[in-house]
């Protein structure tokens, strides 16, 4: 696939807010601070499309970008940012909940974690979600050069024997590296 067009066609607080033309979503969620600001920009090769912060919690609201006019890549606020109030955290968790079960467009997730990190509670939450829904996904494992090679696969490694996935299902990914961008643009092709 090549990526033609870009825009954020919408960013939404609540479930009124969502598109109504039932294009296919991939969806893209994780920690904050994982990358996934990064990772957009990155693989849609656009400098400033998601904004990046060092401090987390940066996306607030659920935000759709409308590739080619054919599939919406959805960015979630990342969970876990442990800076914001107990009211913004309830806030941003049902917004994310609301639209994880409700959207009747969702082909697959784009589940990121950093390569340095082990999976907590909260990540646990998600994979079963995915699996619950039957919904496809693959784990990003982003920051990879930050760690040398023999980490890589040995993270690989772990996040299959934890998750009970294949190698198949991981993408190792790096955005200085430009490694792993492929991998995501075959997912939107396969899945869109």
């Amino acid at each position: 696939m090549k990526i033609k067009t870009v825009r954020l066609a919408h960013t939404a607080f609540n479930e009124e807010q969502y598109p109504k033309d039932n294009l296919p979503q991939i969806v893209i969620v994780g920690r904050s601070n994982v990358g996934k600001s990064t990772l957009i920009n990155t693989v849609l090769n656009r400098k400033n499309l998601a904004r990046t912060s060092s401090r987390p919690g940066k996306t607030r609201g659920i935000n759709f970008y409308l590739i080619n006019n054919n599939f919406y890549l959805v960015d979630l606020p990342g969970y876990g940012y442990a800076e914001v109030s107990k009211e913004m955290k309830k806030q941003w968790a049902k917004n994310i909940e609301t639209f994880l079960n409700t959207s009747k467009n969702l082909r697959h997730g784009l589940f990121l974690l950093d390569i340095r990190r082990t999976p907590n509670e909260d990540d646990f939450l998600m994979i079963n979600w995915f699996r619950y829904r039957n919904l496809p996904f693959t784990v990003v494992l982003t920051k990879a050069d930050k760690v040398n090679k023999a980490e890589i696969a040995k993270a690989v490694d772990d996040i299959c024997k934890i998750f009970n996935i294949t190698k198949e299902d991981v993408i190792v990914f790096s955005s200085l590296q430009k490694l792993g961008v492929l991998q995501v643009i075959a997912i939107f092709d396969k899945y869109t």
